[in-house]
């Protein structure tokens, strides 16, 4: 009788052709899903499973309905519904283990992000496909408090600034290891194929001085994939309306049923000379780059990689060629990088692992007329035992790097004996680590470091980190304080001190920079009807540094003048990120850092140069999953830049204007393995003012008059008194552009 009455009841509806019903049983891992949201897309029409997961309900006929389910740490699924009366049975709902991502640079050990008591933000190789590029320095644009900073006019090499903190304070991971560092900071994250990144994982503060104490303002760790999770042949490729062309190969092989290899080719070419601002200088540098990118895994115990990368830039006045190199009638700075690397890591038993790099970096390079040769090699070993005791997580860990550094400058230069002597520094280590779990909901992480620099003697560097949480983990608060330790390397870190031609002075032997740092993160997370993900991410930071070594560009515009401040300097700030994830393929990520940094001597404060106040960037996706289209825009916002000028009749600002950068993409998606996608970049066409390299038209000085102290003097000529000077320099020289790519791969 009941089947009777049900199927009058549903051949009246279908006979009126106004109502639609549905039904079926929600299961995730052979389990029924209570309370997963059923709805109808597009409306709010819907239900919650009930504990047998099931679902059932009826709604006015639309066009082309589609059902939508969600649960939270499960991947959303849609849908289509045919017919008046659906019984889609069991719908099997597949974890998602995006939302649970394991992180390694916090603690040294894989855990998932929201267990960690290290904050450490995680950019996945989705997010910096919204705005290709041909480094991954360039790629770091859109991470909220990292931003590239360019440090010549010419040449157009630069560092990777956090929380407003210079490059050199900042420590590059490959996999974990230090693999770049020294002479290779402006130079390392060119030539890395971003197509074998699987991630990059940041750590901003003290939290990271368990990878040495150099790690002051932070690490970037570039996690490349595993052998065994890539596609069989991956290409990747595009070209920019100024003649930019980019090309990632990517091939994965086999050598025996426990042996896979990834090889992975990069290949940049710029040789396209343009001068829109009419200052007689490239607005590009003109680059050949290429690198060979090779990883083995050997089962699940050792992993072996090795990279090599080749680059020939230069830029300068348009009419440079190579035999003009070094020379004084076309000016132009031309640098020929050879790169050699080697990394693995060898699991020796389930509590004791053996971790080690080699590289050796060659730059043959000159500056109109100067000359800077130098070469690097740096040795790294280190071996960690890891052991989980009860709710303790205990890691001992001893590690040893050995710097071989030579150069042609006075850096390297030995007085007594008036011969080049090259510097030799050992750095052997020992570092403890002890992670408490307190409870579900309170985690301590206590860490201490000791190294022996050969040179400076004695570093020690504590941290600490404490984790609070709720019951659900949607709601993280993350306390971090410690200090680091920084010897610095003037020649291989700051190229303001190569370029141009101000003459480099130090006034002592520069001691090491100190530095102590804290940190408070908040993470919350809220899970929205309809499947909408919304989590806000709050941090307040503080460093104070002493001994800081500050370039003087002010005292003598000839000269850049180095040594330990005798007061403080301090860096306090606060940043925020908003995420939004909707149903309906829109995510949104927004982020914003206010930054307050000075330098205090003598009672007198002054604010660094090329630290923004604030800096926001924003990402905007939106999905046609139907039609298989992906829309990006991706922006970023810089406030004003305190700039070195030459004087104070320099007629440059001392401070630049706040200038945003937008980009736009669109990807269409064929059939899974082939993707198409352009845009434009630099929608606003925003390029620093023309003027920015002062003299540009005499870049030998041969028409400037020197007083008895060799300082510029004003002239008919040369009415402000300047010198040919390129390290006035904030934002990339190009305009808007046009791109164009394709993206293949074959399983």
């Amino acid at each position: 009788m009941r089947f009777i009455l049900f199927f009058i009841f549903f051949s009246i509806q279908i006979a009126i052709g106004q109502d639609i019903f549905v039904k079926g049983k929600v299961f995730s891992e052979g389990q029924p899903l209570e309370s997963a949201s059923v709805m109808i897309k597009g409306t709010n029409k819907g239900v919650i499973t009930d504990s047998y997961g099931q679902f059932s309900f009826n709604f006015t006929k639309i066009k082309n309905p589609k059902l939508f389910i969600s649960y939270l740490g499960n991947k959303t699924i849609i849908k289509k519904i045919h017919s008046t009366i659906t019984d889609f049975g069991i719908i099997e709902m597949e974890i998602d283990s995006s939302l649970e991502e394991v992180v390694i640079s916090g603690t040294l050990r894989p855990v998932f992000k929201v267990d960690s008591p290290v904050p450490v933000d995680v950019y996945s190789q989705s997010f910096f496909k919204a705005n290709p590029t041909p480094s991954v320095f360039e790629a770091l644009e859109n991470v909220n408090g990292v931003r590239p900073q360019l440090n010549c006019s010419v040449c157009n090499t630069g560092d990777i600034h956090i929380n407003g903190q210079e490059g050199s304070y900042t420590m590059i991971l490959i996999d974990g290891l230090p693999i770049v560092s020294g002479l290779s900071t402006v130079y390392g994250l060119s030539g890395i194929p971003q197509s074998l990144i699987e991630r990059i994982e940041i750590v901003k503060g003290p939290a990271s001085t368990l990878y040495g104490s150099e790690a002051i303002g932070g690490v970037i760790n570039l996690i490349t994939k595993l052998p065994e999770n890539t596609s069989k042949l991956s290409l990747d490729s595009f070209t920019s309306g100024w003649g930019e062309s980019n090309t990632d190969l990517g091939f994965k092989y086999t050598l025996s049923k426990k042996t896979t290899g990834l090889l992975g080719i990069n290949y940049f070419n710029y040789s396209n000379p343009i001068d829109n601002n009419e200052d007689g200088f490239t607005d590009l540098t003109l680059q050949d780059r290429f690198s060979v990118f090779n990883k083995l895994s050997f089962g699940n115990n050792f992993s072996l990689a090795t990279r090599f990368v080749y680059e020939d830039r230069w830029g300068g006045e348009m009419k440079w060629m190579p035999k003009y190199r070094g020379g004084d009638i076309i000016y132009g700075e031309s640098i020929y990088t050879s790169r050699y690397e080697i990394f693995g890591n060898y699991q020796l038993n389930q509590d004791v692992s053996f971790e080690f790099s080699f590289n050796d970096h060659n730059q043959n390079s000159v500056y109109g007329t100067t000359l800077f040769n130098a070469d690097q090699t740096i040795g790294f070993g280190q071996i960690k035992w890891d052991k989980t005791l009860k709710n303790n997580d205990f890691m001992l860990g001893l590690a040893y790097r050995y710097t071989y550094y030579d150069d042609n400058t006075t850096a390297t230069f030995e007085e007594n004996t008036r011969s080049n002597s090259p510097s030799i520094t050992h750095l052997p280590g020992v570092f403890i680590q002890n992670q408490t779990n307190i409870n579900t909901n309170n985690t301590l992480l206590l860490g201490l470091r000791y190294d022996y620099n050969s040179i400076h003697g004695n570093i020690l560097t504590p941290r600490l980190n404490y984790k609070i949480n709720n019951n659900d983990k949607t709601s993280i608060l993350r306390i971090s304080a410690g200090t680091g330790y920084r010897v610095a390397q003037v020649f291989t870190e700051d190229h303001a001190s190569l370029t141009g031609a101000r003459e480099v002075i130090f006034l002592e032997d520069l001691n090491p920079e100190k530095s102590w740092n804290v940190n408070l993160n908040y993470v919350k997370k809220f899970y929205l009807s309809q499947g909408i993900i919304f989590d806000l991410d709050f941090s307040v930071f503080s460093t104070q540094f002493s001994n800081k070594i500050i370039p003087d560009y002010d005292t003598d515009p000839n000269k850049i003048i180095y040594g330990n401040l005798s007061g403080k300097s301090t860096s306090n700030g606060i940043s925020s990120n908003v995420n939004l994830l909707a149903y309906d393929g829109l995510r949104i990520n927004l982020g914003m850092t206010f930054i307050d940094s000075n330098i205090e001597e003598k009672g007198v404060k002054i604010r660094p140069y090329l630290t923004e106040r604030f800096q926001g960037v924003w990402k905007i996706q939106k999905k046609w999953n139907s039609n298989n289209l992906v829309l990006d825009f991706t922006g970023t916002i810089t406030g004003p830049l305190k700039l070195p000028t030459l004087s104070s009749l320099d007629p440059r600002p001392i401070n630049s204007k706040s200038f945003n950068i937008i980009n736009m993409q669109l990807t269409k998606v064929w059939k899974g393995v082939f993707e198409s996608y352009g845009g434009i970049k630099n929608i606003l066409n925003f390029t620093p003012s023309a003027n920015s390299i002062a003299r540009s038209f005499d870049p030998f000085d041969k028409q400037v008059i020197y007083d008895n102290q060799g300082i510029a003097i004003s002239t008919p000529n040369n009415p402000y008194a300047l010198t040919f000077d390129p390290s006035y320099v904030y934002a990339s020289n190009q305009g808007v552009r046009f791109f164009f790519g394709l993206r293949w791969k074959y399983d």
